[in-house]
């Protein structure tokens, strides 16, 4: 990558200096400036010729899209831990690395996981708003009934980095931690964060609060259906900080209406983000935030670190430090 020969780099959004930066010296940079994200068409232009881009999880990386890059296309780097947006198949047969930020995330959005369900068990945005209305008048003995979080049981639908770093914060609060996932943890992991494994079914049937924690996939999505919320207790609370399709919008819509569920708290939607009439931010038992679960200032600049790291290996033929495809990373080992 010498001065006179930079490749061309397109990053689709404006992302934290720390990634910008070892970019701006290497590279032919181009940054969508924008708050919002490119449209289609504006994407596709922007890619063309490039060596390199850097996506965000709102851009479709596609057939379409790496045909309009071209054959110079070495590397696709993804600010985010999954990959749901990118079609890994098409990159990897077209022998395109593509990289991620794993881990980075991890602690900060257990973090806002935890901050969630404590918000839903307490009904804190409901308080604030009854005092911001100027409804506050007296202490009530019945005033805002909410859930305990201390000795509750907690079901984790995927226990991953983010859902045993979960299990962790729930430990301090002496909750009972049921989990589900395709693979059973390690014993010793079991025993450590104090996890029993169970049935899906019996998860959401058994616990106060359910809170989701695994990659949004052909057989995750809509996981948690009419059945999954009807199978919940009537007090119980649903937290999603996964992926918004995950979970069936409209049963949710009519599980919360109902009473059939407690509540839920929401970081990611279907669709994200939510219409302003949407019917799930007029229920008072929901709260929705912006997709903020790795939003701390340190983690969002650590991922441009790393999908800036991950762009620069590519744009030099070696591997990924971070690669979603590793099949394509090895072939670049084997060189």
């Amino acid at each position: 990558m010498t001065a006179e020969r930079r490749p061309r780099v397109f990053v689709a959004r404006r992302i934290p200096e720390a990634g910008l930066a070892p970019l701006r010296e290497a590279t032919e940079l181009s940054v969508w400036e924008a708050p919002l994200p490119p449209p289609r068409d504006a994407l596709l232009a922007a890619v063309a010729g490039c060596a390199g881009i850097l996506t965000l999880l709102t851009d479709r990386v596609d057939a379409e899209l790496l045909d309009a890059a071209g054959p110079d296309l070495r590397v696709v780097s993804n600010y985010a831990v999954g990959v749901d947006n990118i079609d890994l198949a098409e990159c990897t047969r077209r022998g395109i690395p593509v990289g991620h930020t794993p881990g980075v995330l991890t602690e900060t959005t257990a973090d806002l996981a935890f901050a969630l369900l404590m918000a839903a068990a307490r009904r804190i945005v409901e308080a604030v708003d009854f005092v911001r209305a100027g409804r506050w008048q007296t202490w009530d003995p019945m005033l805002l009934l909410g859930a305990d979080v201390h000795g509750a049981t907690l079901g984790l639908v995927g226990f991953g980095r983010i859902g045993q770093a979960v299990a962790r914060r729930a430990a301090g609060f002496g909750m009972t931690v049921l989990y589900h996932s395709r693979r059973r943890a390690d014993p010793a992991v079991e025993a450590a964060l104090g996890a029993t494994w169970v049935p899906l079914d019996e998860l959401f049937e058994r616990s106060d609060f359910v809170s989701l924690h695994v990659p949004l996939t052909a057989e995750t999505r809509r996981l948690v259906d009419a059945d999954r919320l009807r199978r919940m207790k009537p007090t119980a609370i649903l937290v999603n900080t996964a992926r918004g399709p995950i979970v069936d919008t409209d049963a949710l819509v009519e599980a919360l209406r109902a009473g059939s569920i407690g509540g839920a708290a929401l970081d990611v939607t279907d669709p994200e983000p939510l219409p302003p009439d949407h019917p799930l931010l007029r229920l008072p038992n929901a709260i929705v935030v912006p997709h903020i679960g790795s939003a701390s200032r340190a983690t969002r600049a650590r991922m441009a670190e790393m999908a800036a790291a991950n762009l620069l290996a590519g744009l030099r033929g070696d591997p990924l430090p971070y690669c979603a495809n590793p099949e394509v990373n090895r072939r670049r080992s084997a060189r």
